[in-house]
């Protein structure tokens, strides 16, 4: 006996009204690979880390993969943990073409933060030892470097050159900050990267600012009008895996 139309009804809808399963997006090389078909090669990617901490440089990096030895597992820098980072920050160095570079904390307080992060990508790009005919950058702007450049929004979850470059440069950087952290101790910044975490917040009213302290960025202003900060965690620094608040 065949059930019921309304059985039938009841089952159809219930299958109609189960979640999809969330496609899972991974950077891939197929920008690249279509350059290098139309004669465009080498093709860089750049990213930078560290825009929004209360300390230190911002770091970018800029990279060229061999399309021969490209690792296996790149991915955004941010959804990878600390341990994984290492370990293709390593891959990258041995096959790719790399350079990084660095917009001091000087420069970030005379020329705002997007300006000195678009300089220190365009000086990344500029110091490879390699040119490039095409950049691709992550991000919304394009940046002076001497060759064609292309933004591509959220660009470190989409091209794998870009990917490779936001490893680079966060790995350098969190190495910067742990140094950093071992000649500043009390502040530390070998766990939070600088970001305006509850633990920074405290120790920058019980300790002042180091010279590594963005004087422009308000938590630190603030700092030299004798006023006790109070702000709210960042949440750039809650999507850093191994970042402990």
């Amino acid at each position: 006996m065949s059930p019921a139309p309304a059985a039938k009804k009841t089952a159809r809808a219930a299958v109609e009204r189960l979640p999809l399963a969330e496609m899972i997006i991974r950077p891939t090389f197929r920008r690249e690979r279509r350059a290098q078909a139309n004669g465009i090669w080498p093709v860089a990617g750049c990213d930078e880390a560290g825009r929004g901490p209360l300390a230190g440089p911002v770091v970018a990096a800029a990279v060229i993969l061999d399309p021969k030895r490209i690792p296996r597992g790149l991915n955004d820098s941010k959804k990878l943990s600390p341990e994984e980072r290492e370990k293709l920050y390593d891959k990258i160095c041995a096959t790719a073409d790399v350079s990084v570079a660095f917009g001091s904390t000087e420069r970030i307080d005379r020329d705002n933060i997007l300006r000195a992060s678009l300089w220190a990508l365009a000086a990344a790009v500029k110091a490879l030892p390699i040119r490039p005919k095409l950049v691709f950058v992550d991000g919304r702007d394009r940046i002076d470097c001497g060759c064609d450049c292309e933004a591509v929004i959220s660009g470190d979850a989409l091209v794998v050159s870009i990917a490779a470059a936001s490893i680079v440069a966060k790995v350098t950087r969190d190495r910067l900050m742990k140094r950093l952290g071992t000649a500043h101790p009390g502040y530390g910044f070998e766990r939070h990267m600088g970001y305006s975490v509850p633990e920074h917040v405290k120790a920058l009213n019980r300790l002042g600012p180091t010279v590594h302290h963005r004087r422009s960025f308000a938590p630190v202003a603030a700092f030299y009008s004798e006023t006790v900060i109070e702000m709210a965690v960042v949440e750039e620094v809650l999507r850093f895996p191994g970042v402990d608040p």
